[in-house]
């Protein structure tokens, strides 16, 4: 299968990688023209699971890219995924089905614009990335990664590519309720992301204070609180905490994404986080107090850095 990453950085390089490795015809699509150079030059070091391995990988700017693919793995942050889809248009035919397996909410309605809705396959994983340098990555974890069809009677085309994942050792599955999934792993932005950020911590330690308990019950109550007003989703809030503190004691001393963000100075995903939850808690007359002072921290945060803030 002819198989593009929009968006090739950690995460994007580490599935990259595996379909790659699993002998599917793979192509990196970046902006960040050092990582191309060194890639182009060099081939992708990465370490998966502690074992560092070195792949010649074809890489490009999107624009530079001409081919029709059959699958397509976006893996841009969420405030850039629009300019992404735009950039590559013209290599989406009426058949390519677009995977979209992007932290945050709201990530659908952005889609349609661009696909037919039965091409588009949403789902959720639990890998974790990080860029070292340019050209070097680290990509940990067990899976798995979860898809369903937007239109769940096109379930051929996920079920496809839920094979193609196995085969390449990311634990693909299909999900008959990727709506839930998405909102627990909101969650699990929405709390590790978040609160690792704002600590300047990494996973391990922030899941090690005496107020880990407190600050998870308050945005992951605000966070179940929305998903059954808007989408009817039942988020069993005492459940999902258990579920946390079981993936951070799993991923342990770990630096998400947003604290890696912040370390650059780079723009975060707040906003289709607890951004997003405390805006749309605000139109329904919902209270989310600790999603909206996560989000002006943060937000704070980056006008302290001098990061240019980036809109939804």
């Amino acid at each position: 299968m002819k198989i593009a990453i929009a968006g090739s950085g950690a995460l994007g390089c580490g599935f990259g990688y595996h379909l790659q490795k699993s002998g599917e015809d793979v192509t990196l699509l970046d902006n960040w023209e050092q990582h191309i150079q060194v890639i182009s030059e060099n081939g992708l070091t990465i370490t998966v699971n502690g074992v560092e391995d070195n792949q010649a990988m074809k890489i490009c700017k999107p624009n530079e890219f001409n081919e029709e693919m059959d699958a397509i793995f976006v893996f841009t942050k969420s405030m850039g995924l629009k300019s992404m889809m735009k950039s590559i248009e013209h290599i989406i035919g009426k058949d390519t089905k677009i995977i979209c397996l992007l932290n945050g909410l709201g990530h659908l309605q952005t889609l349609e614009a661009f696909v037919d809705k039965k091409n588009i396959i949403m789902g959720t994983t639990v890998w974790t990335a990080g860029i070292d340098a340019p050209g070097i990555t680290h990509f940990d974890g067990q899976g798995p990664v979860e898809l369903q069809n937007s239109v769940p009677e096109e379930k051929d085309g996920a079920l496809q590519i839920v094979d193609i994942l196995k085969k390449s050792g990311l634990y693909g599955v299909y999900s008959d309720n990727v709506n839930y999934t998405t909102w627990r792993k909101a969650c699990v932005n929405g709390t590790m992301n978040a609160l690792c950020a704002l600590l300047d911590s990494n996973i391990e330690e922030v899941f090690a204070t005496s107020t880990i308990d407190s600050m998870l019950s308050g945005i992951v109550t605000e966070f179940a609180t929305l998903a059954k007003r808007q989408d009817d989703i039942n988020l069993d809030v005492e459940e999902t905490i258990t579920y946390l503190k079981a993936l951070a004691e799993k991923v342990g001393a770990h630096y998400p994404s947003m604290h890696q963000d912040l370390a650059n100075k780079r723009p975060t995903e707040i906003d289709f986080l607890n951004g997003s939850v405390a805006e749309a808690s605000k139109r329904l007359n919902l209270e989310a107090p600790y999603c909206q002072n996560i989000t002006d921290l943060i937000h704070a945060k980056e006008d302290i850095l001098g990061i240019k803030r980036a809109t939804k």
